[in-house]
C-alpha cells in the first residue's frame, strides 16, 4: 500500500513559491466551475467547520477545523485542522496538508494573483492594515512579486504593529492611517473590522486596494465611497455576493448595481487594470475551491522535491 504524504506547515513551506502559487491559481480557474460545499457542526462552545470542493480536473479537497475557544487557556491552539486531497480520476487520498499551510498559503496568494493583474507594475510603496499573522503572510507574498517595495504597517493598536515591523525588519510603522494611504500604491487590508477603517475620500489615483478581513455580512473595511470610486473585482462571485458585507450592503442599498463588480478569476481576460490613474479594488472572500487549488500546488511541490 502507498504511504500517503502528511505535510506538515514547516517542512511544506520551504518548497513553496509565491509567484508559482498565483499561476498555480490561474490555471485552476481556467478548469471547469468548482462544486462547493460546506457544513458546521457545533457543541458549544465549539465548532467544527468542513469545506468541500471537487473541480473536474483537479481532485477534490475536503478542509476542516475544529475552533475550541477554550483551548488556549489550557496552552493548546485555538484553531486545528487539516485538509485531505483526493486524486481527480479515482478518488483515492492523495496527501493530509496541515490546515494552516493551506490556509495561509491560500488566503495570501489569492490577493497575490490580484495584485498581479490590478496594481501598478511600478508599485513601490505597500501598506498593510492590520498585524497579525495574516498581514505576516501579506508581506511575505507581496515581497515576492514587488521586490523593490518599501512596506508600511498601521494597526490599531500600535504596539502590534512595532511588533511586526521588529520581527520582519525593514518595515516602517504609520501612527496615521489617512496619511498612510495617502502616499501608498498598495493597500491591502486584513482587520476583523465591522465598521470602514478606509474612507474613499483618502484614496488616490493609481491606487491598488486588497480587502481579505470581511468575511460575515456584517462586515466590511471599505466605506461606500471606495466602492464607487473604485473598479470592484472579486475573486469569486458565488463565495462573495450574499455572503459579505463589504459587497452585499452597497448592493443590497443600491449604492452600487451589480455591474459594478466587474469581474472574478474565472474572466482573466477581463480581470486588468486599463489605465495608470484608476484605481481598483478586490475582495479575498477565499472559498473551498482555492484551498483546493493551493493544496493540490503544495503536493506538486512537495513530490518534486522529494
Amino acid at each position: 500500500m502507498t504511504n500517503i504524504p502528511f505535510i506538515p506547515f514547516d517542512a511544506g513551506e520551504a518548497v513553496l513559491d509565491w509567484i508559482g502559487l498565483t499561476d498555480a491559481l490561474a490555471a485552476g480557474h481556467q478548469l471547469p466551475k468548482a462544486e462547493i460545499g460546506d457544513t458546521f457542526l457545533y457543541r458549544d462552545p465549539d465548532t467544527l467547520l468542513s469545506r468541500a470542493a471537487w473541480i473536474d480536473g483537479l481532485g477534490i479537497a475536503v478542509k476542516s477545523a475544529t475552533v475550541f475557544p477554550g483551548n488556549p487557556a489550557k496552552g493548546r491552539p485555538m484553531i486545528n485542522g487539516g485538509l485531505n486531497l483526493y486524486a481527480d480520476a479515482d478518488g483515492t487520498l492523495e496527501a493530509i496538508v496541515d490546515f494552516h499551510l493551506v490556509t495561509k498559503w491560500k488566503t495570501a496568494g489569492d490577493s497575490l494573483l490580484a495584485a498581479r493583474l490590478l496594481a501598478r507594475p511600478d508599485s513601490r510603496n505597500i501598506l498593510i492594515v492590520g498585524a497579525g499573522n495574516q498581514g505576516r503572510a501579506l508581506h511575505a507574498a507581496y515581497s515576492a512579486a514587488f521586490p523593490d517595495a518599501q512596506f508600511t504597517v498601521w494597526n490599531r493598536t500600535p504596539a502590534n504593529a512595532h511588533k511586526m515591523a521588529d520581527e520582519l525588519g525593514g518595515v516602517a510603522v504609520a501612527s496615521n492611517l489617512e496619511e498612510a494611504i495617502a502616499t501608498a500604491d498598495i493597500i491591502t487590508s486584513a482587520t476583523m473590522s465591522t465598521e470602514p477603517l478606509i474612507r474613499g475620500d483618502w484614496l488616490q489615483p493609481g491606487q491598488h486596494v486588497d480587502l481579505i478581513g470581511a468575511y460575515r455580512p456584517d462586515m466590511r473595511e471599505v466605506d461606500d465611497t471606495a466602492m464607487t470610486r473604485a473598479r470592484v473585482f472579486v475573486d469569486s462571485f458565488d463565495t462573495t455576493i450574499g455572503h459579505i458585507g463589504e459587497i452585499n450592503i452597497p448592493l443590497e442599498a443600491g449604492t452600487i448595481p451589480r455591474d459594478h463588480l466587474i469581474a472574478d478569476y474565472y474572466d482573466l481576460d477581463t480581470f486588468r487594470r486599463t489605465s495608470a490613474d484608476e484605481i481598483t479594488l478586490f475582495k479575498n472572500g477565499g472559498g473551498a475551491h482555492l484551498d483546493l487549488m493551493t493544496s493540490r500546488y503544495i503536493l506538486d511541490r512537495w513530490t518534486a522535491s522529494s
